[in-house]
C-alpha cells in the first residue's frame, strides 16, 4: 500500500506523539496506518508499507493486541493473518483511557491504599500522611470520574468536553 503525502505526514506523526506518550513509536505507527486504512491488513504489507523489519510489525502487533486496540482477522481466499482496528474515534479514545486507567491508575491506587491502611503509616510525618491521603482521594475522583465519562453517549461527551471551564457558571452560586 503507498501512502499518499497526508496518510504519511499522520501515520509519522501519530508515531512522534506515540514516543511522547511512551508508546513504541512503530506500534503507534502501526496503529495509525491501520485507523486510516480502514480495512484489515497482514503484517507482511504493514511491514512493506511503513519499510519496518517484519519482526518488528510482529512485536507491535503483538503490543496493539495486548492494549485491545487491534484484533486479528481473516479475509476470505487469503490465509494470512489480517489485522484491523476500530475506525471510531470514540472507540478507540474509550479504550486508551480504559487501558491506562487498568495499568495506571488502579496500580496506584491499589499502594495508596495499602500506605494509608499500613501500621506504618503513624511512623511517618503528618505531612506526609497528608499528601498521601490527598493523592489517594484525587486518584479515586479522578478514576470514578473517568469511569463515569466514559459511559457518556459521544454527543453528550463532546458537549461537556465543550463547556470547559464554563461548567464553574453552573455550579458556582451567582
Amino acid at each position: 500500500m503507498k501512502l499518499n503525502p497526508i496518510a504519511q505526514r499522520f501515520v509519522l506523526h501519530w508515531g512522534e506523539m506515540g514516543s511522547k506518550w511512551g508508546v513504541n513509536r512503530t506500534v503507534s505507527q502501526i496503529h495509525a496506518l491501520l485507523y486510516l486504512a480502514g480495512k484489515p491488513m497482514p503484517a507482511d504489507e504493514i511491514a512493506e508499507t511503513l519499510d519496518v523489519a517484519r519482526s518488528n510489525v510482529s512485536n507491535s502487533i503483538k503490543e496493539l493486541q495486548n492494549w485491545n486496540l487491534i484484533q486479528m482477522v481473516h479475509v476470505m481466499g487469503d490465509r494470512r493473518d489480517h489485522f484491523a482496528t476500530s475506525t471510531d474515534v470514540w472507540e478507540l479514545f474509550r479504550t486508551v483511557v480504559s487501558e491506562r486507567k487498568e495499568r495506571e491508575f488502579d496500580p496506584t491506587i491499589v499502594v495508596l491504599r495499602d500506605c494509608m491502611n499500613s501500621a506504618d503509616l503513624s511512623k511517618e510525618e503528618a505531612a506526609v500522611q497528608r499528601r498521601i491521603k490527598e493523592t489517594l482521594e484525587l486518584m479515586q475522583a479522578l478514576s470514578a470520574w473517568g469511569d463515569q465519562m466514559l459511559k457518556l453517549d459521544p454527543a453528550t461527551l463532546m458537549k461537556v468536553m465543550k463547556l470547559g471551564a464554563k461548567i464553574q457558571n453552573l455550579l458556582l452560586p451567582k
